[in-house]
């Protein structure tokens, strides 16, 4: 693959970790925002007069305009870079953080999520930059990278966030002040963001792959997604991560009020369980991952992440007790860092490279639409069928990817094993 090479190349002349350090650094300041914004928001949401109906809606709106648009992003970036569209979405992120932290009212606090939605398409573009700067061999490992962003983000994003607001109630009521001011940190930390960005950010798709992209870009925008869906072997693959992702949606959405029911945990105590998910996932996509795919493989190590994690789910639907709840936690945790990169390291490998942008745009709306039917379907369950059901649904919904993966197994490509180089 000439061009992609030579992609590789150009970035390698500034050293050959730097673009993965800058990536990595980038998605995680980004994930910290995110992890500090989403504790306080029910907060403000429910001292702006939001009932729990709004407050559904303004948890989804931001998963929605998501899946509508990282495709749109996507594409972009295959025809103009991915240099540009990761500014624009971290410049349009800190403006839709300063409308939340001055909002007064609850339809502005849902505009300005919509807003994030809108332009929250730097995780597909960084997946594409990673597809750009690594040999196939060392591609899942790169995906890897940003999955332990996610970790770290949810870890640290959470404290800084409580250590805002605090700030803020201490400095006033009103917004950006009280809860709001985390918001205002958000959008500092955005902005500063962009400049580190702008600055050190590098583009990574050549010229020559770029006129490539923009020929093809012709059509329907619908037409497109579903274009990458059918593809033989990433469109299963997306699938595979579109399930996984209702999953965890439908886990994370149900986790709080189950461990309320079941073992009587505050807010407190629950989020010491996210950021014990949080550490083992950072440890596991940013060390473990890198260690388990030259020995074994793609799809290996995708089929046992996927084994472990439906196992996990069924744990937490039968734990009478907080021993049987951690190890079933602990494997939740290890099944979700080993299946995620490789199932966007296989998707990436199958993709010509003038399509890595709206390959990843789809794959990564599929997960957001996984995070707007999850909760939903989650909820439905808890009341109608009991506090366990949302559980074991998620249970099933991974062995069935897991099904899939099975499937196709001999066509997955294993280009992280050493063996398969040789």
């Amino acid at each position: 693959m000439p061009t992609q090479t030579s992609g590789q190349e150009k970035i390698a002349q500034r050293g050959q970790r730097s673009p993965l350090i800058i990536i990595f650094l980038t998605i995680f300041i980004d994930l910290v925002g995110f992890g500090i914004i989403i504790p306080t928001m029910p907060f403000i949401a429910r001292d702006l007069g939001a009932d729990i109906k709004s407050l559904g809606l303004l948890m989804s709106i931001y998963s929605f305009m998501q899946f509508l648009f990282s495709p749109f992003w996507g594409s972009l970036s295959d025809r103009f870079g991915r240099r540009p569209i990761i500014l624009i979405s971290l410049l349009g992120c800190a403006g839709s953080f300063f409308v939340f932290a001055f909002a007064q009212s609850f339809w502005l606090l849902f505009a300005a999520r919509a807003m994030a939605g809108v332009f929250g398409g730097n995780i597909s573009t960084a997946h594409a930059y990673i597809s750009d700067v690594t040999p196939p061999e060392e591609r899942s490992k790169g995906m890897g990278l940003i999955g332990a962003a996610f970790g770290l983000g949810f870890v640290f994003g959470p404290m800084i966030g409580g250590l805002l607001g605090s700030i803020g109630q201490s400095l006033g009521s009103e917004p950006p002040l009280g809860l709001s001011f985390s918001a205002l940190g958000v959008a500092v930390l955005c902005l500063g963001n962009f400049v580190f960005a702008y600055f050190k950010l590098e583009e990574s798709l050549p010229a020559e792959v770029r006129a490539r992209a923009e020929r093809k870009t012709r059509g329907h925008r619908l037409q497109a997604i579903l274009s990458q869906i059918r593809r033989p072997v990433a469109g299963p693959m997306m699938i595979v991560y579109f399930l996984s992702g209702l999953a965890m949606a439908q886990m994370e959405a149900m986790l709080i009020p189950y461990m309320a029911d079941q073992f009587q945990w505050g807010l407190k105590m629950t989020t010491y369980g996210f950021a014990y998910i949080g550490v083992i996932m950072m440890l596991t996509q940013g060390y473990f991952i890198r260690k388990w795919m030259p020995k074994y493989g793609e799809p290996i190590v995708l089929s046992v992440g996927l084994g472990l994690f439906a196992a996990s789910l069924f744990g937490i639907a039968i734990s009478g007790t907080i021993l049987l709840l951690t190890v079933s936690m602990t494997m939740l945790a290890l099944g979700n860092g080993m299946m995620r990169p490789p199932n966007l390291g296989i998707i990436s490998l199958v993709t010509p490279d003038s399509e890595q942008g709206a390959s990843m745009g789809v794959t990564n709306s599929l997960a957001s639409l996984g995070r707007i039917v999850g909760p939903a379907v989650g909820g439905v369950l808890y009341e109608l069928a009991g506090p366990t059901a949302p559980f074991s649904s998620a249970g099933v919904f991974s062995l069935l990817a897991l099904a899939i993966v099975l499937f196709a197994y001999k066509r997955l490509p294993a280009s992280g094993r050493k063996s398969d180089l040789v």
